[in-house]
């Protein structure tokens, strides 16, 4: 971030003014920018042969590039940088875009799951800015309503969990051998005197304390068994307790016309397939405040594909970030539209947790 914002401070308003103008042409049309389209669009009278100075200038420091024998020029992902750090002009949502997304989320949180309104949340996205929607939330924060332990096999059991938003989750679960069925019983009962209402997180970390500090009636096998379900439900076994939701990779397509670009989006496709990868690079977003651009090779799992992700965490009742929400395209995105499409629709989405 330092060597970009001290890049842009070495150019002077000619330069800036030129490096402006031939990105947001290349963002618009997605093709190189010659001198003359430059020359006409900026207000002050330059001819192209100065603008062409300036144009080799830039080359030169490493923000823009020329693309095979064109004699246009496009941003690097260097240049792209420096543009959204500090040449970007945020534009604001319509009125009428404000009221789709609010009407959309909140009609589905009416009659869905809290994973189902981020999926139309996520689909939504997708369908305002023509790229890939993408969310990533954690199973930890539905409320429980009820628990049950159902015996398979003598070393094997099936833990049944269901939601207030009546979602469910089962499990199996390894059992010590020679485990009575009552012990099945008893340690369904004790979860649902205690977990009734309460998040995952929540439970863990009180029954955690109780189990270690022998506060309770429960025997030795049946807190194996509640331990074993608490593990099991709230991912601790499993490689990453998050999930991660994906919609709308066919409009990425939409704009393909040469062998280079289809390349590039079957690159994204393989990308989006790593699942591990883009959960990690999503929970970036969540150490921080606000929308987070990613663009290209600034991340490892975008050096091939040449993309750019924009994301915002969203937050629960308690103000705490538990997911991030936003879109996953061509580097060459609306920035300008996009981010603040994503920063609102991260907020709403907050709302309705509040």
């Amino acid at each position: 971030m330092a060597n970009t914002l001290t890049g842009l401070a070495d150019l002077d308003q000619r330069s800036r003014a030129i490096f402006k103008q031939i990105v947001e042409s290349y963002l618009e049309s997605g093709d190189p920018v010659g001198s003359r389209t430059i020359s006409r669009a900026l207000p002050n009278t330059l001819s192209p042969a100065s603008i062409r100075n300036v144009m080799s200038d830039l080359e030169e420091i490493g923000l823009i590039a020329s693309p095979h024998t064109s004699a246009g020029r496009m941003p690097t992902q260097l240049g792209l940088r420096l543009f959204v750090d500090g040449l970007l002009e945020l534009g604001d949502l319509s009125e009428a875009e404000r009221r789709r997304i609010e009407a959309e989320v909140v009609a589905s949180n009416a009659k869905n799951s809290y994973e189902e309104v981020l999926t139309e949340a996520t689909n939504m996205l997708s369908g305002l800015s023509h790229c890939a929607g993408v969310v990533l939330t954690p199973k930890k924060n539905v409320r429980v309503k009820h628990v049950e332990f159902v015996g398979l096999e003598p070393t094997k059991a099936l833990a049944i969990m269901v939601g207030e938003d009546e979602t469910v989750e089962n499990r199996v679960i390894d059992l010590p051998a020679g485990l009575p069925a009552s012990t099945l019983t008893r340690a369904a009962n004790y979860l649902n005197a205690r977990m009734q209402g309460k998040t995952l997180d929540e439970i863990q970390i009180a029954l955690q304390g109780e189990i270690e500090n022998q506060k309770t009636a429960l025997d030795q096998l049946t807190a194996r068994v509640v331990e074993a379900g608490l593990a099991t439900w709230s991912g601790t076994e499993e490689a990453d307790p998050k999930t991660l939701i994906v919609r709308g990779r066919s409009n990425l397509l939409e704009d393909v016309t040469a062998m280079e670009d289809l390349e590039r989006i079957r690159q994204l496709f393989d990308d989006l397939e790593s699942k591990k990868d883009l959960i990690q690079l999503l929970g970036l977003a969540e150490s921080g405040e606000g929308v987070k651009i990613f663009i290209g090779a600034e991340n490892k799992l975008f050096s091939l594909s040449g993309s750019s992700i924009i994301v915002s965490p969203y937050r629960d009742s308690e103000q705490k970030i538990v997911g991030v929400i936003g879109v996953i395209g061509p580097t060459r995105l609306n920035y300008a539209r996009i981010v603040p499409m994503v920063d609102y629709t991260a907020r709403v989405v907050g709302r309705l947790l509040t």
